[in-house]
């Protein structure tokens, strides 16, 4: 690990003051952090702990208007409060079924969505070939060991599958996200937040080197409960996804009125399937339904020696998530 400044930030502002023109990194749960940081992945010239903000960004709040969840709500905590198991249970679930125990208990919600690759190009620094690492080096999962890599959203210069659970939930709810920074405070759609790699796989979101995340909001809707997150993974005890679907459905007399559709686990960013919302509208949600939104789901994907197996298992992990919808009491 190398050589650091540490500091504690007690108020916002201070979570910002003397990062200008480093390359800073915030310390929440940092279950991620440190990991990279011993392997010598990331290299922050300064870490500053916002966990004293807490009181500010810690809190989590349900009304009429709906779900308000600071950055700074440990995992555990949002996946076992009541209200966000009964009303958003597609958030509890993609809580759940993420990470241990003890790692829900530390890592907190900003931190969680912004955790980087789990690719082992990346994370191993004796590979020389990592275009997220090393800009313009290439990428050495292209011909290499690729059974757990992206096939939607993929790019010559980077086929890393992003590897969370949450984000997804938040992208089927149609969830903001609040960012505070040295220029001010602002929020975005939560979909706008995580980018392709395109031709630039080290610009990951659309963060500033010195933008904090400071809560998410999620509206009131009708699909809310009528929810789920659905994960496949090769083992079920604290492994990542090979394929998962978050998906909400508003149902009216049988017919689809909306939904939403996020893919995990096949992508190289928390995945929009809007071709598959778009099947479903106005449709009884049936397994005739089902397939056709899966079939839409993966109709651009695209496969590497490794991961040919992942369409199929994501149109199929998708097909099951949608009929369990379809059977939620709400």
């Amino acid at each position: 690990m190398r050589p650091f400044v540490y500091a504690r930030a007690e108020a916002p502002e201070e979570a910002f003051a003397g990062t200008e023109g480093g390359h800073p990194a915030f310390l929440a749960g940092g279950t991620t952090l440190l990991d990279l940081m011993k392997l010598d992945v990331m290299r922050p010239d300064r870490v500053v702990d916002i966990n004293d903000l807490a009181q500010e960004y810690g809190a989590i709040r349900i009304d009429d208007r709906g779900l308000e969840l600071g950055a700074l709500v440990r995992m555990s905590e949002a996946a076992e409060h009541p209200d966000i198991v009964a009303g958003y249970p597609v958030i509890a679930q993609s809580l759940q079924l993420a990470a241990s125990t003890q790692l829900r208990n530390m890592a907190t919600l900003g931190g969680n969505v912004l955790q980087r690759t789990r690719c082992a190009y990346f994370r191993d620094t004796s590979w020389a070939a990592c275009n997220k690492r090393v800009p313009g080096s290439g990428c050495a999962a292209m011909d290499g060991v690729n059974r757990k890599h992206a096939v939607l959203g993929t790019s010559n210069a980077c086929i890393a599958t992003y590897p969370g659970d949450f984000a997804q939930a938040l992208i089927a709810l149609d969830a903001t996200v609040d960012v505070a920074g040295p220029a001010g405070r602002r929020a975005l759609p939560f979909a706008e937040l995580h980018r392709a790699p395109g031709d630039s796989p080290e610009v990951e979101t659309a963060l500033g080197p010195h933008d904090l995340i400071t809560g998410f909001r999620v509206p009131a809707l009708p699909w809310a409960r009528r929810s789920l997150y659905l994960k496949v993974r090769d083992r079920e005890s604290y492994d990542f996804a090979l394929a998962s679907a978050a998906v909400a459905v508003d149902v009216e007399d049988g017919l689809v009125r909306e939904a939403r559709i996020a893919l995990g686990g096949v992508a190289t960013k928390p995945w929009r399937a809007r071709q598959a919302e778009a099947a479903l509208k106005g449709r009884t949600l049936d397994e005739n339904a089902a397939e056709t939104a899966a079939s839409a789901a993966f109709a651009d994907a695209e496969t590497r020696d490794g991961n040919a197996y992942k369409p199929e298992l994501g149109r199929r992990t998708l097909v099951r998530a949608l009929l369990q919808a379809a059977t939620m009491r709400v």
